[in-house]
């Protein structure tokens, strides 16, 4: 499913958090937003969920404006994984996977043998099988956000939208979900602080500061020196082949011998 996003300013508090942004991300391709922290990414992606609605603009699934759907619709097409996984849910692991089937049935429909097969599928997948009887609330942070991303498998929606997934997940299981969401051959959208995970799994970056969008592209043509020190404020080492870059960061103010990293992700 193609996703556009036609010149959508969103303004928040009387400020423009994001400011005529225009993006086309065709179907079946892996985006990556990236930018500092405010710089209007999360924002933008609200838009496509329905969960922020633009000042001006347009968004659009396969050029039908997401506005014009009906809830039911929307969640068919948009399956949303948020990066802090709610702590109140009074429902099992199990339970709350199944949530992800809710758009698929009738109301007040029973579970078919064919929700139940698609979720443990998905629990599969997310590496959450053994946790199905477990409540949601009991979970650790990176737990919950392994059931948040079986819930969206389990939804089926053609258009993945991940807000900071890696958020509470250690370095194994970001690779995980990252190589999983990638396999699926589904659109998806995902708002990243790493850029090194965005390089190794993204078909594209697109690059926002101060909510416009300032970069777009392929993550070894735009994540140059100079772009990477204006929009994030840090030096940067790029290791590895032009291919299959690696950054180093510092921050500017600091020594390189103290403070650079180059962890790959």
């Amino acid at each position: 499913m193609r996703v556009e996003f036609d010149d959508v300013t969103v303004t928040l508090g009387g400020r423009d958090v994001v400011r005529q942004a225009s993006l086309i991300v065709e179907s079946g391709t892996m985006v990556g937003l990236v930018g500092p922290n405010g710089s209007g990414k999360s924002s933008l992606l609200r838009t496509l969920y329905r969960a922020l609605k633009p000042r001006q603009g347009t968004v659009a699934l396969d050029g039908q404006d997401v506005r014009r759907l009906s809830g039911r619709q929307a969640a068919r097409a948009v399956a949303v994984m948020l990066q802090d996984p709610p702590t109140d849910f009074d429902l099992s692991v199990h339970e709350t996977v199944l949530l992800g089937r809710a758009p698929h049935r009738a109301s007040f429909g029973r579970d078919t043998p064919e929700d139940v097969r698609i979720v443990d599928e998905a629990m599969r997948r997310a590496e959450i099988t053994d946790l199905g009887d477990r409540m949601v609330a009991t979970l650790s942070g990176g737990q919950r956000q392994r059931v948040m991303l079986a819930r969206a498998l389990a939804q089926e929606s053609p258009v993945l939208v991940l807000d900071e997934p890696s958020n509470h997940l250690d370095i194994s299981h970001q690779h995980e979900l990252m190589s999983t969401v990638r396999s699926l051959g589904r659109t998806v959208l995902a708002a990243l602080h790493d850029l090194n995970l965005a390089t190794q799994y993204c078909d594209r970056v697109v690059v926002l500061a101060a909510g416009r969008i300032v970069a777009d592209g392929p993550p070894a043509r735009v994540f140059t020196p100079d772009l990477i020190r204006t929009v994030f404020g840090v030096d940067v080492r790029v290791l590895g082949d032009t291919d299959d870059p690696v950054f180093a960061f510092r921050r500017l103010d600091v020594p390189s011998t103290s403070a650079e990293s180059s962890v790959r992700s």
